[in-house]
């Protein structure tokens, strides 16, 4: 027995909801990882950042040094 609502058997009613469902969910995690490599890739451009400036004022520390002597 196939029940209509709206014009629609609520079978199709049914995969149609199960669809957008899974679709949202698959958007939500795909949002979340894109979010999440954003922010997992800042923090390492922040980290060569640090480093490379420490590189540069341990360069010019040295420098001035040499030029003392």
């Amino acid at each position: 027995m196939v029940f209509v609502v709206g014009g629609k058997p609520e079978d199709e009613r049914q995969e149609e909801e199960l669809w957008n469902i899974s679709k949202q969910i698959v958007e939500k995690a795909v949002l979340q990882a894109v979010q999440q490599y954003s922010q997992e890739r800042k923090q390492k451009e922040k980290k060569a950042k640090a480093k490379k400036d420490s590189f540069l004022q341990v360069s010019e520390c040295s420098e001035q040094w040499k030029k003392k002597k």
